[in-house]
C-alpha cells in the first residue's frame, strides 16, 4: 500500500551524510518536529535527477525555507558515500542527503520501483512530499518517466 497524505512516514534506518562520514537516523525520530521537503530520486547522478531534481531544490531552497521549510532533504537507494558526492557535486549545503542503501524506506512508504530493465535493481519511485512533524502533508508521485509534479516549483506552488 503506498503512504498517503495524512499518514506517518514509515519509521526504519536511513544513512544521513556528513562531512565526518556516514551517520545512522531513525526516520521516525529524524522527522520529528520539524517541516521538511523531502524528494526522492531513482538514482543520484542520473540524468534527470542530477540535472533537473536535486538543481531545482537547491535553486529554490530560499522559498521553500522562506514558507516555513526547515530542511530540504533528498533521499535515494544509494549509499552514504554516492549521496554524499552527489551533495558536493551539487554544490550547495541547503540539501541532506539521507541514504535508503537497501531500499527499505522506499519499500515501507510504498514507493519502490523496479529499475531491473536498466540494470538498476530494485529503487525508489520520483517524489516530493511535505512533511509535518513525520506526517505526510503533499504528496506528488510521478509517472514512470516524467518530471514535473515533484519539482521544487510544483511544492512551492502547493505551499
Amino acid at each position: 500500500m503506498t503512504i498517503a497524505v495524512g499518514d506517518r512516514l514509515p519509521d526504519v534506518k536511513l544513512v544521513k551524510a556528513t562531512a565526518d562520514g556516514p551517520e545512522q537516523v531513525q526516520s521516525g525520530d529524524y522527522f520529528k518536529g520539524k517541516t521538511v521537503a523531502l524528494f526522492a530520486v531513482p538514482g543520484a547522478f542520473t540524468p534527470t535527477c542530477s540535472a533537473k531534481h536535486l538543481p531545482g531544490f537547491v535553486e529554490k531552497a530560499d522559498e521553500l525555507k522562506a514558507k516555513g521549510v526547515d530542511e530540504i532533504v533528498a533521499t535515494s537507494v544509494n549509499d552514504a558515500f554516492v549521496m554524499g558526492a552527489w551533495k558536493d557535486a551539487a554544490g550547495s549545503d541547503d540539501i541532506t542527503m539521507l541514504a535508503d542503501g537497501n531500499g527499505d524506506f522506499a519499500q515501507a512508504a510504498g514507493l519502490g520501483a523496479d529499475f531491473s530493465g536498466f540494470g538498476m535493481g530494485q529503487r525508489s519511485q520520483r517524489y516530493s512530499m511535505l512533511v509535518e512533524d513525520g506526517v505526510v502533508k503533499q504528496l506528488n508521485v510521478e509517472e514512470p518517466g516524467d518530471f514535473s509534479v515533484s519539482s521544487a516549483e510544483h511544492m512551492l506552488g502547493q505551499m
